[in-house]
């Protein structure tokens, strides 16, 4: 795990530390005495874990500016034993707190808890450091699929032919075009995208080809087209089987000449521009119907290539889930620290028939709408799912009725232990026997 470095918030000092806690084994520690310091620490190294001891002096509203603001390190909390008697305490420890204790503290308990909160910590570092490893790859995740897919993209990457993607709606065609064009001869030029059914019939060939000045009423000056504008790089078509049939010639003629002709021009203008057209629509079915010209067919599909859906990815749907969670971390509030593990079983669970496009808004509203620190189902949209069927006879089913009672308990308090015990009635010394029991993780124990 390497260094274990615990940031201390003591307005006694060192000296109320040591005499107070104990010996503080094992860890590399910095101790500070006002929240001043310590936000200054904070910018200078970073912390897994952080010890505050408050003898009823601290102010309830700048600790929860603070613990705002310094949210990505793991707070455990020392108090006098009146001080949860007040509202603002309380919340304060509910909303910012892995754990708390109050004095005289354990110091054997004090180090056990925050050897607990750091190696948690830990863990969802690493898992941070990895989902940001994978955002310079859009595709993420190692499902056998993905890996296919990755290493069919390595092979065709130098090869300036063009290239056919299939794939569900939402499934990252897109995505699967940018690997390409990133791993060509021609990365360091544009990549110019294109949804052949998002644009009006009428400007679609003005848009694709350009056209000169004066070619139609309005056309003031000359303008150049996407086509053209892809010179040097790579065109994407995305949504092909969209295109009017009218100007599927003019998009063959510069498959094979290279060379495009704007709307009123005389001149040619060659283009080297490798193309990458997709489409979710069978395009040999379009052919059969004759919605779609099948020598162009056959000059798009030199190298055909197939995006699997995300069903067909279920290795990858929680790394996916946390690799969103990372890149939209700025929509979030403080407090949401990830996924409880009833919205992973969800996720795990659903088929996802709008594929990665479905899961990113799933995440991303969630985001927006979790209350407390950890996404549940009803944040995702996906409560009608259960934690699936019971099997087995009565011992069997009275222990799933009990971990599906913990889990929802503790989904509803933020994972707090402390909250979760008391609103189940029983000690945190039973509670964490019972996590035990049931292999219940406990991401962020409070």
């Amino acid at each position: 795990m390497g260094i274990k470095r615990l940031l201390c918030i003591s307005p006694g000092g060192a000296a109320a530390v040591h005499a107070r806690c104990g010996p503080l084994r094992d860890w590399d520690l910095c101790i500070v005495g006002t929240l001043a310091d310590a936000a200054r620490a904070l910018h200078q190294q970073r912390y897994l874990a952080g010890l505050l001891l408050d003898n009823g002096g601290g102010n309830a509203a700048a600790l929860d500016v603070f613990f705002r603001a310094h949210w990505r390190t793991r707070w455990v909390g020392v108090f006098e034993a009146g001080l949860m008697d007040n509202a603002c305490w309380r919340d304060l420890a509910s909303d910012h707190l892995c754990d708390f204790h109050t004095w005289p503290v354990d110091p054997v308990l004090l180090n056990h808890t925050l050897g607990h909160v750091h190696g948690l910590a830990d863990l969802r570092e690493r898992s941070a450091r990895g989902a940001s490893a994978d955002s310079a790859h859009a595709l993420t995740g190692d499902s056998p699929s993905v890996v296919r897919l990755r290493a069919q993209i390595r092979r065709i990457a130098s090869v300036g032919a063009p290239v056919l993607i299939w794939g569900e709606s939402g499934s990252g065609k897109e995505v699967t075009a940018r690997e390409i064009h990133d791993h060509s001869p021609m990365a360091a030029g544009p990549f110019v995208a294109i949804n052949c059914g998002a644009m009006p019939a009428s400007l679609i060939q003005t848009e694709l080809f350009g056209h000169e000045r004066g070619a139609f009423t309005g056309a003031a000056k000359e303008k150049q087209g996407l086509i053209e504008s892809a010179n040097g790089g790579t065109i994407f078509l995305d949504e092909i089987a969209d295109l009017p049939k009218e100007l599927q010639v003019n998009l063959l003629r510069f498959l094979q000449e290279k060379t495009i002709y704007r709307v009123g021009g005389t001149r040619s203008i060659p283009v080297d521009a490798r193309v990458i057209a997709a489409s979710h629509v069978d395009l040999q079915d379009a052919v059969a119907h004759g919605a779609f010209r099948e020598d162009l067919y056959y000059r798009l599909s030199v190298i055909p290539i197939n995006v699997p859906p995300l069903r067909e990815r279920a290795d990858d749907l929680t790394t996916l889930a946390e690799h969103f969670f990372s890149q939209y971390c700025n929509e979030k509030s403080p407090q949401l620290k990830g996924f409880s593990n009833r919205a992973l079983h969800a996720i795990r669970s659903h088929d996802w028939p709008g594929n990665v496009r479905e899961l990113i808004n799933r995440v991303r509203r969630a985001m927006v709408l979790a209350e407390g620190e950890l996404i549940t189902p009803e944040d995702l949209g996906l409560n009608h799912i259960g934690l699936g069927p019971v099997t087995g006879g009565l011992d069997t089913s009275r222990a799933s009725a009990e971990r599906n009672v913990i889990c929802a308990c503790l989904d509803r308090t933020g994972r707090n232990i402390s909250k979760t015990a008391r609103e189940l009635g029983i000690s945190r010394a039973t509670l964490y026997r019972l996590l035990s029991k049931h292999s219940i993780g406990v991401r962020a124990a409070g």
